[in-house]
């Protein structure tokens, strides 16, 4: 129902000059513009660039959306238009009810006064009056996890601390729209854990918008995505996997083949076979892989294991092959060798995947060579998922 709209953003636009005193001049032009009501002109300026640039989309009570994009696109300034810090230079923007954020890690607060007193402080900006503070005082110092602490001034809270208060006071004051920017990079997994809990808690209620760049907890929280860059939407929808693709699509410059171990093997070849087609770099979803290896290792090693990882977009391992499960010991012929590994049918998310190779001792005391991030593949699929692995499963209908 249209009443469900807490948040509405229509062809929003934010723009920025890059040196400073032509800055100040424009924010006087402008101002004058306002105050004579004249036409207000909105093309760009010598020096000036669009950080937000036509954004639209709309939020129900129930919806998280995550806002991701690289460094600069512009989530932290539209974050920061949404909770009425910056003024939009073109659209409109609708928010109702109760508003919260979690913006910078001080969350509001002043450093001088205590956790406790800052609680009071918080709740009275979002509307509450002292004595309904009071009734949710305690749980709110509970969820933080800062009893010993919360008489503390906050000057002296790390960074952390402050984001565990800030984060504890939005979620037990209820808010009709809560905007998160990056908070939850700050903290232990026990607490990041209780967090998306209480969101998942609270979205039922409200809608929440945030920003991070770690994409698993994009996809596990949200059920709307915006991706933007250099100011733009260039994709936005509830196809979250598919948008943290897109997101995934600006970072393939990274370095690749480092060479790794103590030097007692050597490997000059690694190569990805599918369909009796070698040298490929893409593969359909439940294609089978074969890696090709041609290494050498130095005739003072006798045995010897080998393991192949699968590294996932943020070069973190999402799964492995190891010689040593199969009790498949690699005999030293002192000469170069080729070993042929059969990964089986990938069943990986669609998305860029690359290779590490290593080579250990037979007793896993030694890396004798490992090869990182290596021949990068693509994996084709016809639906995204919010997993790394995507099990194809056998499906009876009774």
């Amino acid at each position: 129902m249209a009443d469900d709209v807490l948040i509405k953003v229509d062809h929003v636009s934010k723009k920025f000059c890059r040196d400073l005193k032509r800055s100040l001049w424009y924010g006087v032009q402008d101002i004058m513009s306002e105050v004579t009501a004249r036409k207000y002109e909105h093309q760009l300026r010598k020096d000036e660039f669009w950080s937000v640039n036509d954004i639209s989309f709309e939020l129900r009570r129930g919806e998280c959306l995550g806002l991701i994009g690289p460094n600069g696109a512009g989530k932290s300034t539209l974050l920061k238009i949404l909770n009425g810090l910056i003024k939009p230079d073109k659209g409109r923007i609708e928010l109702r009810g109760r508003i919260s954020s979690l913006i910078e890690l001080s969350a509001g607060f002043n450093p001088i006064l205590t956790g406790r007193e800052n609680i009071y402080s918080r709740g009275a900006v979002l509307g509450f009056t002292k004595a309904e503070i009071d009734k949710k005082l305690d749980a709110i110092i509970d969820f933080s996890e800062l009893e010993d602490f919360i008489d503390t001034p906050v000057v002296n809270y790390s960074s952390g601390m402050k984001v565990r208060l800030g984060f504890a006071v939005a979620a037990q004051m209820e808010p009709d729209v809560l905007l998160l920017d990056e908070v939850l990079a700050v903290g232990d997994v026990g607490f990041r854990a209780k967090c998306f809990n209480s969101i998942y808690k609270m979205m039922k209620n409200a809608a929440v918008v945030l920003v991070s760049h770690n994409m698993p907890q994009i996809n596990r929280v949200c059920s709307n995505i915006v991706v933007m860059n250099h100011g733009q939407p260039v994709f936005q929808g509830e196809d979250v996997p598919k948008g943290i693709d897109k997101f995934y699509s600006y970072f393939q410059g990274e370095e690749e083949g480092l060479v790794m171990g103590s030097g007692k093997a050597v490997i000059h070849e690694v190569e990805l076979e599918s369909n009796g087609k070698k040298g490929v770099k893409e593969i359909n979803y439940l294609d089978e892989l074969f890696v090709n290896i041609e290494l050498t290792i130095d005739p003072s090693i006798s045995l010897s294991c080998m393991q192949v990882f699968i590294l996932g977009q943020e070069l973190q391992n999402v799964a492995q092959c190891d010689s040593r499960v199969t009790d498949t010991v690699i005999q030293n012929t002192g000469e170069r060798m080729q070993i042929v590994v059969d990964l089986g049918k990938i069943n990986l998310n669609p998305g860029i995947y690359a290779l590490t190779i290593a080579v250990t001792s037979d007793n896993y005391g030694e890396h004798l060579a490992k090869l990182y991030n290596v021949n990068k593949f693509n994996v084709i699929g016809k639906y995204y998922g919010y997993a790394p692995v995507q099990i194809a499963g056998d499906w009876t209908v009774k």
